[in-house]
């Protein structure tokens, strides 16, 4: 038929059934496919899929890691500041405990010499050691008391334990105290027990040395020694030390002692300087006058 569109114009009625065919199985086919590929695909690219999950895994739990780490950080730093300030708060207390335990310990010290003077017999300055020598030619102590406080040279320096030493030198407002252990102090002894007495010196080594005992003492080991008051700037029957040995001199004429003072010169921080040795309360006037030759005749 002239002027009619033919569709196929080379194909005939068989080529026209084939294609159909062919269509109809291309449409089929297009449209079991992805039932298919999805089976397919499910069981063949299951264990590509887990062969790739595994750094995708990595990947995820390392991220999850760094992210745990940061927040841990940052917990930290705050923790780390927190106890910064929590270790400066403890040295500021802890200094105040030191100071504060330093006053209990002087309060301690000055109670016992404050319940000495008023218990004692003989007027006293209290002092406080401000320095110490720094050489070897001499032991001595700088107190912060002096001439403003009535020191004079020559007077006796104690504790409530017993004797320290002797003011050598002083200022208006300071004064120098050989300790008893330094060769150049020498003050007259007795041993309590025997009642025989002696000179007791330092020695170069640092120790108490009482010297010119009689021969015949029965002074022995662990016998107390205290002052005689004769001469030093010392009342009678202030504790030096105890005996530690004794020791007969190479013409047997005296005996020597060795003694290991009661004092400990290396912790000393106050003291007391006696400035008369006379009793305050009158008991030598009384002493006096029971001594007198009126009272021994019984006159009134």
């Amino acid at each position: 038929m002239i002027g009619r569109l033919r569709l196929f114009p080379m194909v005939g009625s068989g080529g026209r059934r084939l294609f159909l065919v062919l269509l109809v199985v291309a449409f089929l086919i297009v449209a079991l496919i992805p039932r298919q590929a999805q089976v397919i695909l499910q069981s063949v690219g299951k264990p590509f899929a887990n062969v790739l999950a595994v750094p995708f895994k990595a990947m995820a739990g390392l991220d999850r890691g760094i992210r745990d780490w940061w927040n841990q950080y940052l917990a930290l730093q705050g923790v780390y500041e927190q106890n910064i300030h929590l270790q400066k708060e403890i040295q500021r207390l802890q200094g105040e405990m030191n100071q504060l335990r330093e006053k209990a310990l002087a309060s301690d010290r000055l109670a016992d010499l404050l319940n000495f003077r008023q218990h004692g017999q003989f007027q006293t300055v209290a002092a406080r050691v401000v320095g110490r020598n720094a050489s070897n030619w001499y032991q001595a102590l700088i107190l912060d008391k002096g001439e403003d406080d009535g020191i004079r040279v020559e007077m006796g320096v104690i504790t409530p334990a017993g004797v320290v030493g002797q003011v050598i030198k002083t200022s208006g407002s300071m004064s120098i105290a050989l300790l008893l252990t330094d060769p150049n102090v020498a003050v007259t002894g007795l041993v309590q027990r025997t009642r025989d007495g002696g000179i007791i010196q330092g020695t170069a080594k640092g120790f108490l040395r009482m010297k010119y005992i009689p021969p015949l003492s029965p002074v022995q080991k662990g016998d107390l020694v205290v002052t005689s008051g004769l001469t030093g700037g010392f009342p009678r029957g202030l504790l030096v030390g105890r005996v530690v040995q004794v020791e007969e001199s190479e013409d047997d004429l005296f005996q020597s002692a060795h003694i290991d003072p009661v004092v400990d010169f290396s912790k000393l921080e106050e003291v007391l300087v006696l400035l008369s040795i006379q009793p305050e309360d009158g008991i030598e006037t009384k002493v006096k006058e029971l001594d007198s030759p009126v009272h021994r005749s019984g006159l009134p």
